[in-house]
């Protein structure tokens, strides 16, 4: 059984891309041959001055083979020993703009018309814009692959790499959404090479991946680039109380930061570039959302909606995800003492509720 275990994971597929020739593997999934490519780079390492930049595309392909065997860098995040139980230990780069594509078995002996190309669905993971990888064990897309689709996975800038809005064009914020906008624009160039069909792309996305479904809807910028979205408990810019940010509030905190860095007032931005990785991802930027009147989000959800701005020649799928705030409960019970009190479970309770916008809940002490 291992031997043979061991030949399913050693076949080999080359496939020439934009970035590169990318070497991946047949792999098995549900008893379906499924190919696998980690770790492509589709931008150039947003490290020096394109620290809070838009992602750049690579300028030229890789001339060595990129091996796509293998699981690459995730995004800097914090990552309390509470979440890497759920979501395993990850290595950490800015260095981390790359996408991962699953396709059923690419057989170079057939041709097109007797394969015609597949419905491409484009995974977007959650993590509060925070935190979060496609290299989760979670988003493996093999088995989503096996049923005749083609499945691409990609990592984002997070948190204040991801989301600092420094008050001009070399830092416009939203940084992450521009990520994904990239991504999607080398699918859109390159998944025919892996049997896709760039005209059949869905996005779909769970808790901050379905908030960056729906912002993806409302921004004029990623019009074409998809014809269908997913959005999984998430809907971005809804709740009330973790919306946006407006222009001046992104960038008063971001010169607070920089001034928790030791940065000079003039300076600042630049100061913030060179800083170590490591130093500016151990300091809060604060809550990690959109900023808003900006190129990627020029107006509000409910101003798009009032205007009727937004992606509307899409088809369209909202739910949510069961028991998805299990998870978050998880690590607030860790806070609860063992000597619970009736004052301190209601209190509690109320925490809980505002961090949902469900029914009100009720509480009694039995």
């Amino acid at each position: 059984i291992l031997l043979f275990v061991f030949i399913e994971y050693s076949v080999c597929v080359d496939v020439n891309t934009t970035s590169g020739v990318v070497r991946g593997l047949t792999v098995n999934a549900l008893n379906t041959s499924v190919d696998q490519f980690l770790n492509i780079p589709y931008a150039e390492p947003p490290v020096g001055s394109l620290r809070f930049a838009k992602p750049v595309p690579l300028k030229e392909p890789i001339k060595e083979i990129i091996d796509g065997t293998e699981t690459g860098n995730s995004c800097y995040q914090l990552l309390p020993d509470i979440v890497k139980q759920f979501i395993g230990n990850l290595t950490l780069s800015e260095d981390c703009l790359v996408l991962n594509v699953w396709t059923p078995h690419i057989r170079s002996n057939t041709s097109s018309k007797d394969s015609p190309l597949k419905p491409v669905m484009f995974w977007i993971h959650g993590g509060a814009l925070a935190l979060g990888s496609s290299f989760q064990w979670q988003y493996n897309g093999s088995a989503l692959a096996a049923h005749d689709v083609v499945v691409v996975s990609m990592n984002y800038r997070l948190d204040k790499f991801g989301f600092l809005y420094g008050g001009d064009e070399t830092a416009p914020g939203n940084l992450g959404f521009y990520d994904q906008l990239l991504a999607l624009k080398w699918v859109r160039e390159n998944i025919h090479k892996f049997g896709g069909d760039r005209d059949q792309i869905t996005i779909f996305g769970q808790s901050a991946g379905g908030w960056s479904v729906s912002a993806q809807l409302f921004s004029p910028l990623s019009k074409g680039l998809f014809k269908r979205a997913i959005m999984e408990s998430g809907a971005h810019m809804f709740n009330k109380d973790r919306d946006v940010k407006t222009k001046s509030e992104a960038f008063a905190e971001a010169k607070q930061m920089a001034k928790h860095l030791n940065c000079s007032e003039n300076e600042w931005l630049e100061c913030l570039r060179k800083v170590d990785a490591e130093d500016l991802n151990k300091v809060q930027l604060g809550m990690t959302v959109a900023t808003l009147d900006t190129e990627y989000l020029p107006v509000s959800a409910l101003k798009a909606f009032q205007t009727q701005k937004f992606n509307k020649d899409l088809d369209l799928m909202a739910g949510v995800a069961a028991h998805e705030g299990s998870s978050l409960l998880y690590s607030m019970l860790q806070e609860i003492p063992h000597n619970l009190t009736e004052s301190k479970f209601k209190q509690m309770v109320q925490v809980i509720q505002t961090k949902s916008n469900g029914p009100r809940m009720t509480c009694s002490v039995i």
